[in-house]
Formats: structure tokens, sequence, C-alpha cells
């Protein structure tokens, strides 16, 4: 099985790009939404790390939103109480999808929290910032301030696009998606056969 790990701004394409290979995505932003849904027991460890934040259960976005925002200190608690669910819903992702030729993983703080491996194949999502600005305003909720606490924690792009072996140079067409996206394949795919042999 071969890892690939989208890396790339917030904003910048990575979930619809991870969608376009085509392989099984472990989504990580989807997986917090469901652990604020449905898991009981992460909500008892925030309010215990964090009292007066929370309010009831389901856990409210609009509540981790205002945790973070009076706290640079409290993104890091709840990153770190989340992540520990987060990588133990990637361990299962990764058994029940052993036998796939190649699995994708959508994780922003895929190498802030040191979950990518040595033979990870990482694929960096260029984007022009003005472009990923505009399109993260007409998101409803959108916060600036939220959105800089969130790139504060994470390492510079400049490092990540270094540590990959791939760019894909998003300019949000579909058919400059889908070419780039084969390309990869094709080396990925061949590389991994060719080192067997």
């Amino acid at each position: 099985m071969i890892r690939v790990g989208i890396l790339g701004d917030i904003g910048s394409g990575k979930s619809y790009i991870s969608k376009s290979f085509g392989f099984p995505v472990f989504n990580a932003d989807l997986e917090v939404s469901k652990i604020y849904q449905k898991d009981k027991r992460i909500y008892n460890e925030l309010i215990k790390e964090l009292p007066g934040y929370f309010t009831q259960f389901p856990i409210k976005k609009s509540e981790v939103s205002f945790a973070i925002l009076a706290n640079q200190k409290n993104l890091k608690k709840i990153v770190r109480i989340v992540h520990k669910k987060i990588r133990k819903k990637m361990k299962d992702f990764l058994k029940k999808n052993k036998k796939k030729k190649i699995v994708i993983l959508d994780i922003p703080l895929l190498l802030e929290n040191k979950i990518n491996k040595k033979n990870d194949i990482l694929i960096f999502v260029q984007t022009k910032r003005i472009e990923v600005l505009q399109r993260l305003k007409k998101r409803k909720n959108f916060n600036k301030d939220l959105f800089d606490k969130f790139k504060n924690i994470q390492l510079p792009l400049d490092y990540k696009k270094k540590k990959s072996n791939f760019v894909i140079k998003n300019d949000f067409k579909s058919k400059t998606i889908k070419k780039y996206v084969s390309n990869i394949l094709k080396d990925v795919l061949n590389e991994r056969s060719s080192t067997r042999h």
C-alpha cells in the first residue's frame, strides 16, 4: 500500500484534489466534525482542559471557534486532545484499506504532528494566496482571525513544498487537476513497481 499525503495552505483545494485520485481518502477535517458530533469522551476531556468554553454535547463549532479566538494556547490544547483520536481513526482506516494500492491522507497537520512516514509520497498543492483568500471569504462563517491562528500552528509552506515529491499548481480548474493527478499516479505506480524488480 502506497501512502500519499496531501500538503498545502488552508483553502488550497487539498480535499478536492484528494478525491480526484479515485482511491480511499482519510479526510481529517471530516473526522474532526464527526468527533465533535459523536464522541462524548472527547467532549469531557475538552471541558476538563478548557473550563467555561463548552456548554453542551454535541460540541458546537461556534464554541470551538470562540475558545480558539480567546487564547492561542486553547488551539494547541484542542489539537492535542482531538489528534489522539484522529491517529486512532487513521489506523483503523489504514487497516480497513490495507489491500488497496494507494490511500490518500488529507490531514492538515500531517507533518506538524509527525503523522507521516519516511516512505510516504508527499504532494504539495500550490496556489496563489490572493485566490485562496478570495475563495475562503466566500465560505460561510469565514473568520480571518481564526484563519491566522490556524496558520500560526502550521509549518511554513516553503518547507512543506521542499519536503514534497510532487507539486500540483492548482488553478481550480478540474481539467488541470486531472492532468496532474494522472501524471503523478503514473509516476508513483511505475516507480514502486520498478523498485520491486
